[in-house]
């Protein structure tokens, strides 16, 4: 494996680190394969504009694989030693990521659900803010998954009002 600083790095010969950095970002979605949303989800009332189920599928599996070329992006900028900030919130907003599903649909705390969720944008806000300096890119590919946790808080909040 080379080191941080390695030329193969800073040239981004490395394909194995941008599958990682993928692969990670996709193990946020492992709580959805224990907490699925179930006739508990299926009996809220929801607005009319409650995207149907067969598009968080495609729409989450294209954030995760932008969000993992991001961090890469910032990784190829001088590994952990140099990007310990960036990369830190980067984990920070991913743990985030992988909480909401367990309370939301493990456990039906939707106001809960609601808070954590607002912690999840600030971080990935401050992620952004983070990747900025070091990449353009990387942070520009990150601002979809903003917009669309943007939304997702919206309708986590509308489902949270409908159902007391």
């Amino acid at each position: 494996m080379p080191s941080d600083n390695s030329p193969a790095l800073r040239s981004g010969l490395p394909a194995a680190a941008l599958i990682g950095w993928i692969l990670l970002s996709f193990t946020a979605a492992l709580p959805g394969a224990w907490f699925m949303p179930g006739s508990w989800y299926f009996a809220l009332n929801k607005p009319s504009w409650n995207p149907p189920g067969f598009l968080f599928g495609p729409v989450w599996s294209t954030l995760y694989t932008l969000m993992g070329i991001a961090a890469w992006l910032v990784w190829k900028r001088g590994g952990w030693s140099a990007q310990k900030r960036p990369l830190a919130l980067f984990l920070v907003q991913l743990a985030l990521n992988a909480l909401w599903t367990p309370l939301f649909f493990g456990a039906h705390l939707m106001g809960p659900a609601l808070a954590e969720m607002s912690l999840l944008w600030l971080a990935i806000a401050a992620t952004i803010a983070a990747f900025l300096p070091v990449s353009r890119t990387a942070a520009a590919l990150l601002v979809p998954y903003l917009l669309w946790v943007s939304f997702a808080a919206f309708l986590n909040f509308t489902l949270w009002r409908l159902n007391p």
